[in-house]
């Protein structure tokens, strides 16, 4: 009789572990959603400057170019302020131990992080597209729409490793300042705020060293601000980033772990 319930294309435990990350991204994204703190930062900030710089002192193809650019902004934000604190919190308060105690798939938990910024980084993207389109009068087709969205989906997976790297080596009170101290450089060199030709000759030449200047080349391409013939490269780079701090993370976690009594 069990046999003829529940999720007849899944295996039981394949459909139990679904439905509990399930679970997991909805109440992250609930608790995200209610943090006053994140929400007017990870969506206010992008949108005001938007406001000040797209709209209020560039023309068009200014508006244009920073949709791309603080798309990504949004993005980062996202993930790292979600994921670096929100883990950082976790182990702090002793709920990431009860997480890993409970029959939970640990993928879910990081799944449901992972999904939750990437969401918010979504909504940053149509609010500006809109505020573009009122203030400005700029059209975005629907396959840039589409195009944009899954760059900043697929993007969210070297923010993501970062910010779990920060948050096993970082204390949650140290957090916030130490990502604003690794993030706003990150932003000036990447041609998030402005193109990177515009940049001082030594930050042009470091921008390419960085993950957002990749993924900013490439939601750029999207507004053909950038050449889309690198797109491999630019992908090639945030693999091999995302590689490099999930293998950071991983290694620092086992070491706590071996150091836990």
């Amino acid at each position: 009789m069990n046999s003829m319930t529940g999720t007849a294309a899944l295996p039981r435990g394949a459909a139990w572990r679904l439905h509990a990350t399930l679970k997991e991204i909805e109440s992250e994204f609930i608790r995200l959603a209610r943090n006053r703190v994140y929400t007017l930062s990870v969506l206010g900030l992008p949108v005001l400057f938007y406001t000040v710089f797209g709209l209020g002192v560039g023309g068009r193809e200014a508006a244009r170019y920073l949709i791309a650019g603080y798309s990504c902004m949004g993005l980062g934000s996202a993930c790292l302020f979600g994921i670096g604190l929100g883990v950082a919190f976790d182990r702090a308060q002793g709920w990431l131990e009860l997480k890993w105690a409970s029959p939970m798939p640990r993928l879910g938990y990081l799944t449901a992080k992972l999904l939750s910024s990437a969401v918010f980084a979504l909504l940053v993207m149509g609010l500006l597209i809109a505020l573009g389109r009122i203030g400005a009068g700029v059209t975005v087709s629907i396959s840039q729409v589409v195009r944009l969205a899954l760059i900043l989906l697929l993007g969210s997976v070297p923010f993501t490793a970062l910010g779990l790297l920060i948050a096993l080596v970082v204390p949650p009170n140290a957090g916030a300042g130490l990502i604003n101290l690794v993030y706003l450089p990150l932003c000036i060199v990447s041609g998030f705020w402005m193109p990177v030709s515009m940049l001082p000759g030594w930050m042009q030449r470091i921008a390419p060293a960085m993950p957002t200047y990749h993924l900013a080349e490439l939601a750029l391409a999207v507004f053909h601000f950038a050449p889309a013939s690198r797109a491999l490269t630019h992908w090639l780079v945030l693999a091999g980033f995302s590689a490099l701090m999930f293998a950071a993370a991983w290694f620092t976690f086992v070491r706590s772990e071996a150091k836990t009594p």
